[in-house]
């Protein structure tokens, strides 16, 4: 990757590796040739309910997200076991892994109990690992936050999956969705009735599409970081230079 010119300003930071410093440009951000294929997305939910209102809410954001365009595909977490108690080569860790390199935006919808994100979502979070070889299956790409309740509107599921999505470096759009006494919000059917929370997520799924659209073309220069390239160049130069191989 081609550094911009050194300017005069490096000189008052003796800290930088001058070969490694980067001056983001506008023109670095724009793809010559932008991805046309319909943005692909994973949702995960998390109950196992037979009448999982997350899962309800998962289907009608994919439902949003396939009508502007979108491709979808909702993880079932059903056997999928608990972090290490199964190798990395169980067929449902392998199908969510699967799905999390192939996903440039993701969904996560947990219910909220005893004020916190359920054991089940946190458990297909846990899964996803930070860096599968030499990729990153979530760094860089889009996630938007939801949440039900089954009782008053609350924030704390959301609120800690963000801090997740942060962990797994990736861009977690403003907007969120938390649907109250969910409940009452869907007919016998499973379809959410027409509502404030419904417009929302509605808002949600459309910020999720143009965020998608906006960053994915963009994402490896998004989060190329000065500390990694010094720390590649580091052990690149440590690999060359032993003395045996």
């Amino acid at each position: 990757m081609r550094r911009a010119a050194v300017s005069i300003a490096l000189l008052d930071l003796p800290n930088i590796d001058a070969e490694l410093f980067d001056r983001p440009s506008p023109e670095r951000l724009a793809s010559a040739a932008p991805s046309r294929h319909a943005p692909r997305f994973l949702l995960l939910y998390g109950s196992l309910r037979e009448r999982s209102y997350s899962r309800l809410l998962t289907e009608e954001a994919a439902r949003l997200l396939q009508a502007m365009g979108g491709e979808t595909r909702i993880f079932d977490p059903a056997g999928l076991p608990l972090p290490d108690s199964a190798p990395d080569d169980h067929p449902k860790v392998q199908e969510l892994r699967t799905l999390a390199q192939w996903a440039e935006g993701m969904v996560w919808c947990s219910p909220e109990r005893h004020g916190a994100m359920t054991g089940i979502m946190k458990t297909q979070i846990d899964w996803i690992p930070l860096s599968v070889g030499a990729v990153r299956p979530t760094q860089g790409k889009t996630l938007a936050v939801m949440q039900v309740s089954g009782g008053s509107q609350s924030f704390n599921a959301v609120n800690q999956l963000r801090v997740l999505g942060r962990w797994m470096r990736m861009l977690t759009i403003p907007n969120q969705s938390s649907v109250a006494k969910a409940f009452l919000e869907f007919d016998e059917a499973g379809r959410m009735k027409p509502s404030s929370y419904y417009e929302r997520v509605v808002d949600v799924m459309e910020e999720l599409m143009k965020f998608t659209l906006l960053t994915r073309d963009a994402a490896d220069y998004l989060v190329d970081r000065y500390s990694e390239r010094k720390e590649s160049a580091e052990q690149l130069s440590k690999r060359v230079n032993q003395r045996a191989v």
